[in-house]
C-alpha cells in the first residue's frame, strides 16, 4: 500500500533530527574535509530549507551532535573510524565552536540540542529515545552524516525502537557520493520512506 507522506509526517507527531551537523564535521574547519566538502556543496543548503519549513509548521527540530573530552574519557576507542577523528587537529571539544551547528542550520529557541560523547550514531545509548517519545513523536525525519556510517544506523535504530523513519535524500550526505546513493536505494529504502526536501515542504506549506 502507498505511504500517504503528508499523514505520515503529521508535525504534531514528528521531529527532525540534524545528526553531526556541526562545525567540526561539516563547517569549513572539519575534522573530516572531505565529507564537509560534499556536504556544503548541496546538503547544507537543503537542510537549511528543511529545518526552516519545519519550524514553521511546528515541527520539532532536534540537533544530534557529538564531542570528546580532551583526555578521550568515555570515548569509543574500537574503531578505525574514531583513531581518524582523535588523529585529527581539529578537535570536537565540549563548549567549542567545533561541537556547535552550522549557521546554515543554526538552532532556534525552539529547537533541542543532545550531545553524545560516544557511539555512532544519536540514538545509541543516548537520550534520543526517551525525548522523542516524552514529546509522542513517531516520525523521525534523518538529516545528516553520514550515509556511510550514522545515518544509516540511526534509520536501522529508529527501526529497532518502532519510528517511522523518512529520509530526504538530499538533506543527506555521504562520501563517494554514488556509494551513498547505492545505500539508500539499495539498503535504507528498505527501512525509511525515501523523499525530498522539496517534498516534505509541500506537505508542511
Amino acid at each position: 500500500m502507498p505511504v500517504n507522506l503528508g499523514d505520515l509526517v503529521d508535525p504534531a507527531t514528528t521531529a527532525v533530527v540534524t545528526s553531526e551537523v556541526q562545525n567540526g564535521v561539516v563547517g569549513s574547519q572539519s575534522a573530516l574535509p572531505a565529507l564537509a566538502d560534499a556536504a556544503r556543496a548541496t546538503m547544507l543548503p537543503a537542510l537549511g530549507r528543511l529545518v526552516s519549513a519545519a519550524r514553521k509548521a511546528g515541527v520539532q527540530v532536534v540537533h544530534a551532535t557529538a564531542y570528546r573530552r580532551a583526555d578521550g574519557k568515555g570515548a569509543n576507542r574500537n574503531a578505525r573510524l574514531f583513531g581518524a577523528v582523535q588523529r585529527s587537529p581539529v578537535q570536537l571539544l565540549p563548549g567549542t565552536p567545533e561541537v556547535d551547528v552550522v549557521p546554515e542550520v543554526g538552532v532556534e529557541p525552539e529547537d533541542l540540542v543532545l550531545t553524545r560523547t560516544h557511539g555512532l550514531n544519536p540514538m545509541a545509548g543516548t537520550d534520543l529515545d526517551a525525548v522523542l517519545r516524552n514529546l509522542g513523536i513517531r516520525t523521525i525525519v534523518a538529516t545528516g552524516v553520514s550515509v556511510n556510517v550514522a545515518i544509516t544506523n540511526l534509520i536501522m535504530d529508529g527501526v529497532n525502537h518502532g519510528y517511522q523513519m523518512v529520509l530526504p535524500r538530499d538533506a543527506v550526505c555521504g562520501i563517494p557520493a554514488d556509494y551513498a546513493d547505492a545505500v539508500i536505494d539499495n539498503t535504507l529504502a528498505l527501512l525509511a520512506t525515501v523523499t525530498t526536501v522539496d517534498e516534505l515542504t509541500a506537505c508542511w506549506s
